[in-house]
């Protein structure tokens, strides 16, 4: 075949167009990439500047309790505390940090509100900050500021370029800076000497060091199988989860995760329960609405067969959705059996789940036939309040024991919402919760 002049120089032509063309491609895609990478790294920095400021006004107003000399004020401290741990939570959910156990972390920050509330309600009942409740209030202060001073430590390594926000694959270069994680590895050792604090409420230490009655005697799983139920629980195939890690403690588990660490599940060696999951990214909006993002919780519950669970009240940060559950035994709400569902309100995609109290209190109770008048115990609600709805209820306590109540829900003159406990065996009044309802959820006082 004879090629001309002119077909040559077409198809030179062609190909340097061809070149060109790829050229370009190879350009757009490159940025493209160096873009994506931006947007991570600028999300990260963002994650831990917004942990730094959490810490640090939590470290303020958790100083601020120990001036603090009324009820109230301790009162209005412990939903600034509340806030701003709820904050903090959300920032650490944000970054690639599944890989480690920042249980201490999480535990400081779940507690820390719900002692000062505790301390709140002592004094507002006419009672007085005893020396050991100083001594925690001290302690949790001491180690706030701790952590406030790590996290901007932190941050400004990262602004330096002190830590890599992006994980370096197969480097062998010396002068290759620490990834974000490494920032994060001496934080649990500060909790060394961290008080244990037993108070009546939901994180207490006694809540939390429980032996858990379903898996304590359920039969040991194999690890596959174990790797089958995280896989599914988190929608991926069993290969993807690259990583597996035993955890220790009450509820001995493997710890199932992916290669950069974006997802994290563990399942608990004996039964092979679920106990926890969590997904690592960014929700920049919220194009659902609260109703679709409660039915998204709702549906991951029954995937997973965890059935007669109540929704109880939800709370949204960071355009997530976390929504609490109890287990509803033929009517009696049982709100020790506790499980959490986080939910992404820019897709409904499942970012969390937490059955761990659930694991720890679930079995089958027995309830007394010879109970305290229903007609009597709503006499003894206070006539400032105007009941709108009743029910039995289980309650936890701090001394490890459930107590059967009936559950009323009233309204006060303010319109305020407020939930009053009457123990149906002995009539005596367990407990008042007032209901602080927004738009982002409800907080219980």
């Amino acid at each position: 075949m004879t090629v001309t002049r002119r077909g040559l120089i077409r198809l030179c032509s062609l190909t340097i167009a061809a070149v060109a063309a790829l050229g370009v491609r190879n350009i757009q895609l490159m940025n493209d990439v160096d873009n994506a990478q931006r947007t991570v790294v600028y999300n990260y920095s963002r994650a831990v500047e917004d942990l730094a400021d959490s810490c640090d006004n939590l470290s303020a107003a958790l100083e601020k309790q120990l001036y603090a000399g009324t009820g109230a004020m301790h009162q209005s401290l412990a939903v600034e505390l509340y806030k701003e741990a709820s904050t903090a939570k959300a920032a650490l959910s944000q970054l690639p940090i599944a890989e480690l156990n920042l249980e201490n972390t999480y535990k400081f920050l779940s507690q820390v509100g719900n002692y000062s509330l505790s301390v709140s309600q002592k004094l507002m009942n006419g009672g007085e900050i005893s020396d050991e409740e100083y001594k925690n209030m001290t302690a949790l202060y001491d180690y706030s500021k701790k952590l406030s001073d790590d996290m901007w430590s932190l941050e400004g390594a990262l602004s330096g370029g002190g830590y890599s926000l992006t994980k370096a694959k197969n480097s062998l270069s010396e002068n290759e800076p620490p990834y974000i994680t490494d920032g994060f590895s001496d934080f649990e050792d500060t909790f060394d000497n961290y008080p244990s604090l037993i108070y009546d409420g939901p994180f207490s230490d006694n809540i939390l060091e429980k032996t858990p009655k379903m898996t304590s005697n359920a039969k040991e799983v194999t690890k596959d199988k174990a790797l089958q139920k995280a896989a599914m629980a988190l929608n991926v195939n069993t290969t993807t989860l690259t990583k597996a890690d035993d955890v220790e403690g009450n509820m001995p588990a493997w710890r199932f995760s992916d290669d950069n660490s974006t997802m994290s599940c563990e399942v608990t060696k004996n039964g092979g329960y679920l106990s926890y999951l969590l997904k690592m990214r960014v929700v920049d909006n919220s194009n659902i609405d609260k109703d679709k993002a409660l039915q998204s919780a709702d549906d991951f519950l029954d995937y997973l067969g965890i059935l007669s669970m109540e929704e109880t009240y939800y709370e949204i940060e960071g355009n997530v959705m976390t929504v609490n559950y109890a287990y509803s035994d033929l009517g009696t709400r049982i709100y020790p059996d506790l499980v959490k569902v986080s939910v992404a309100m820019d897709n409904g995609e499942i970012l969390g789940y937490d059955a761990r109290g659930f694991l720890v209190n679930h079995t089958d109770r027995s309830y007394p036939e010879d109970l305290f008048s229903e007609v009597k115990a709503e006499q003894l609600v206070s006539p400032k309040l105007t009941i709108s709805s009743k029910r039995m209820a289980v309650i936890p306590t701090d001394n490890l024991e459930e107590k059967l109540c009936y559950e009323f829900a009233c309204k006060a003159e303010n319109g305020r919402s407020v939930l009053v406990y009457i123990n149906a065996e002995t009539g005596e009044e367990e407990d008042i919760l007032i209901l602080i309802e927004s738009e982002a959820g409800t907080l219980a006082e």
